[in-house]
């Protein structure tokens, strides 16, 4: 299965989200197919606007596994935990990684803690930009849009020049 994971860091994250990409280039059951380039980006609060963190780093991964969604992210959830996240109530704290599976194929997932596609695809330009550098003609099952498609609706937000991987 083609899957899209999401990468977020805005602590130490140059260096956070380098070891996550090591970490899901070694994982026995992912195959990496795609990075995105590395964009900074304002944190963002609750409410969608500027929180006053300090900023992020995010970037997208497409991979192949013959995981199961739950499986998966157990595996992400995983990573995250070795490289010291621990999980509160706010989910708008900073963290040294965030590691969150987008999209699950073409499938559509919704469960009592998660759907899938991710809802933020549609949201955020953190989540729809780095995702349609790696998979511009993936269209959403949900609203028959490409990732590409998707991407320009954010072009009016102000990004910082993307790092290079």
């Amino acid at each position: 299965m083609e899957v899209l994971i999401t990468l977020g860091s805005n602590i130490d994250r140059e260096h956070n989200i380098q070891r996550a990409l090591a970490e899901l280039e070694r994982h026995p059951r992912l195959r990496v197919l795609a990075v995105s380039p590395v964009y900074v980006t304002p944190a963002l609060g609750a409410d969608g606007r500027p929180s006053g963190q300090p900023d992020f780093a995010n970037a997208a991964v497409r991979a192949e596994t013959n995981m199961e969604p739950a499986e998966l992210r157990q595996a992400l959830r995983a990573i995250e935990s070795a490289m010291g996240r621990v999980r509160t109530e706010d989910k708008f704290a900073p963290r040294p990684i965030d590691l969150d599976l987008a999209f699950y194929g073409r499938e559509v997932i919704e469960t009592a803690s998660r759907s899938l596609p991710d809802p933020d695809v549609l949201r955020f330009a953190h989540v729809a930009v780095p995702l349609a550098d790696i998979a511009g003609e993936w269209v959403h099952p949900q609203t028959g849009r490409t990732l590409a498609e998707i991407a320009a609706a954010f072009a009016d937000k102000i990004w910082k020049q993307p790092n290079e991987r």
